[in-house]
C-alpha cells in the first residue's frame, strides 16, 4: 500500500471552489471543495459536478504544495451521481493514469490481497482498503455503472480517484449512504471516460429524451432464441411520460426496449449512452418484445432538460 500512495498521491489533488448560492436573503458566497485527480499530463483534473458547479473561483492544491487557478471546461450535473472536469494552467509532473474498466459484480479486484484502495485528498491521512462490486440503478432513473465500496468517504474526497492496490483508477468517489453502515459509491471509470471526453469537446453531454421510467430486465431464453437476439437483457418500461416522444411513438408499460437506432440495448446504460449518442429532433427506429412479440417503432427524441430519459 506503501509503494501504491507513492505512486498516485502526485496526481491526486485539493480543489477549493468558491460558489454563488441564491438564498431567502438574496445571493451570498459559500466555499466548499473536494478532490479531483490529473488524467493527463497538460494538467487536465476529474472530479465530481457538484464540487465545482457554479464556481466562481477554483483553487487546486497539488500534493507538493503548488498551488493553481482552475478553469472550469465543463460539467454535468444532468448525470447521477455528477460529475465535472477542470483544468489547471499549467503542466503537472506525475499525471497520466492506468485504466481498469474490465471487472464485474463481486469480482475481486486486486488478485493478491483482494482489496480496493481509496486515495483521497493531501489533506487526509488515512488510507482505507475495500471490497468493490458493480451495481447498477433499480429505481429507473439511468444512473450509469456505479461502484459500491465500504471504504470510508469523510467531507473533502469526493471526485477522488477509487483505484486498485496496483494504481490502476477504476471509479471516481462520489457518494455515501449514511444509514447504509458506511456504505460508498463510485462512479465506474468507462462512464467517466466517456462524460469526460464530451465535455472536452462539446463542454457539455448533449443527450436526448424518450420519456420514459424504466429498468434492466432480463429476457426469457426462448424469446432471445426466437428473434435471435443478441443480449440476454433490455429495459423494461415502467410508466410513460404523458406527451413524450415514446407515448406519441406507441410505446407501453411493461414493453421491453431492446435496441435504439438499430443498436441493441441490454440495459439501462446502454439506453443512457445512446441517448446521449442520438440527436434530438432526429426520427429513429426504437425496437421493443412485447408481451412474445418483436415490434419497432419510429420516433422522435427530444432534447432533455431534466434528468430523466
Amino acid at each position: 500500500m506503501v509503494n501504491t500512495a507513492e505512486k498516485v498521491s502526485p496526481s491526486v489533488v485539493k480543489i477549493e471552489v468558491t460558489q454563488r448560492r441564491r438564498t431567502r436573503q438574496g445571493e451570498r458566497e459559500a466555499h466548499g471543495g473536494g478532490s479531483g485527480f490529473i488524467f493527463t499530463p497538460d494538467g487536465l483534473i476529474l472530479t465530481n459536478s457538484h464540487v465545482v458547479h457554479d464556481a466562481t473561483r477554483i483553487e487546486v492544491s497539488l500534493n507538493d504544495g503548488r498551488h493553481f487557478s482552475g478553469t472550469l471546461i465543463g460539467d454535468d450535473p444532468g448525470h447521477r451521481p455528477r460529475r465535472g472536469a477542470h483544468r489547471r494552467p499549467e503542466p503537472g509532473g506525475g499525471s497520466g493514469w492506468a485504466i481498469r474498466s474490465s471487472f464485474g459484480v463481486g469480482q475481486l479486484v486486486d488478485r493478491d490481497r483482494q482489496s480496493l484502495w481509496v486515495p483521497v485528498h493531501r489533506d487526509c491521512r488515512r488510507r482505507e482498503r475495500a471490497l468493490g462490486r458493480s451495481l447498477r440503478s433499480q429505481s429507473g432513473r439511468l444512473i450509469d455503472d456505479v461502484i459500491q465500496t465500504d471504504a470510508a468517504l469523510n467531507p473533502g474526497n469526493s471526485g477522488g480517484p477509487l483505484v486498485t492496490s496496483d494504481g490502476k483508477v477504476i471509479g471516481v468517489n462520489t457518494a455515501t449512504i449514511m444509514m447504509a453502515q458506511g456504505l460508498c459509491f463510485a462512479i465506474g471509470i468507462n462512464t467517466a471516460k466517456f462524460v469526460a471526453s464530451r465535455l472536452l469537446r462539446d463542454g457539455r453531454i448533449r443527450r436526448s429524451y424518450i420519456g420514459v421510467v424504466a429498468q434492466t430486465a432480463p429476457l426469457h431464453r426462448r424469446l432471445v432464441r426466437f428473434h435471435g437476439l443478441p443480449l440476454e437483457s433490455g429495459v423494461v418500461v415502467l410508466s410513460v411520460e404523458d406527451n413524450s416522444p415514446a407515448q406519441r411513438a406507441g410505446i407501453r408499460e411493461g414493453d421491453v426496449i431492446i435496441a435504439l437506432g438499430g443498436k441493441p440495448i441490454g440495459g439501462i446504460d446502454d439506453l443512457h449512452r445512446l441517448l446521449t449518442e442520438t440527436p434530438a429532433g432526429v426520427p429513429t427506429e426504437l425496437a421493443v418484445i412485447r408481451r412474445t412479440e418483436k415490434l419497432s417503432f419510429k420516433l422522435r427524441p427530444e432534447e432533455s432538460s431534466q434528468n430523466t430519459n
